[in-house]
């Protein structure tokens, strides 16, 4: 264990450099930009060693997977407030399971999805498995290709008036992945538009989740205040789960 602890920390001191570099390169302060670790097919232990070096924000891509891995955690490191978020592409039939787990949902792209969420956030806060209503990002399709997910830069607006209303949710911003095949500049500075939108609309809108372990300097270059990182933090992925 103290062998991966070592080799977390130490990639984990890369990337904050690699942070701390595109920044600096902006004129921006490093503190405004939070760096996620996503902790898919990787054991709890692992996610657990992030969360006792500083990484207490985590996230997860499948609701099946995080709900076991946040309750392993929980025992792991009794007393540790971590705070999970999923940032995959989630289905309406999974919302009562997310809310149960999830401190934020990045990935609501429907109207659907977010009454779902509103309905599963309601019964978790009667039944007392959660205490406090549900950070969500609008995840935002650059390239309006609804097989990856993401709510067209066209439709947004509509959503954002939606998620806004529901006491059960905090609309907390914007998250994006670059496209396939564009250039990671072009993709961010899309996103940035949008959001500088969404935040004039909602000044409480503060969030905007962009880039991950090959493109996290664009990212950073066009605003974003999360850069969502596996590889580069953990290693490559196993090819299942533990």
């Amino acid at each position: 264990m103290s062998d991966r602890r070592d080799q977390l920390a130490a990639a984990l001191r890369g990337v904050q450099d690699r942070i701390a570099a595109a920044c600096a390169q902006v004129n921006r302060s490093a503190d405004e930009v939070m760096l996620l670790p996503v902790t898919k097919r990787f054991p709890a232990s692992d996610a657990a060693l992030l969360a006792e070096l500083g990484l207490t924000q985590l996230a997860e891509n499948k609701d099946q997977e995080a709900g076991p891995k946040s309750r392993a955690v929980g025992e792991m490191l009794p007393g540790v407030d971590v705070r999970w978020h999923m940032v995959g592409q989630l289905q309406r039939n999974k919302a009562r399971s997310v809310a149960r787990w999830a401190s934020v949902v990045q990935s609501v792209d429907s109207p659907r999805l977010a009454d779902a969420l509103a309905r599963a956030v309601d019964a978790a806060l009667t039944a007392g498995d959660r205490s406090s209503p549900l950070d969500v990002l609008i995840q935002v399709s650059l390239d309006g290709d609804a097989q990856r997910g993401g709510c067209p830069v066209d439709e947004v607006a509509a959503l954002a008036e939606g998620v806004a209303r529901k006491s059960e949710l905090n609309l907390s911003g914007l998250m994006a992945v670059a496209p396939l095949g564009w250039p990671p500049d072009h993709a961010f500075d899309l996103l940035a538009k949008v959001f500088e939108r969404t935040r004039n609309d909602h000044p409480a809108a503060t969030e905007m989740s962009a880039g991950m372990s090959s493109d996290l300097e664009s990212a950073i270059a066009h605003g974003s205040t999360c850069v969502r990182v596996g590889t580069a933090l953990l290693g490559d992925r196993p090819l299942t789960s533990p």
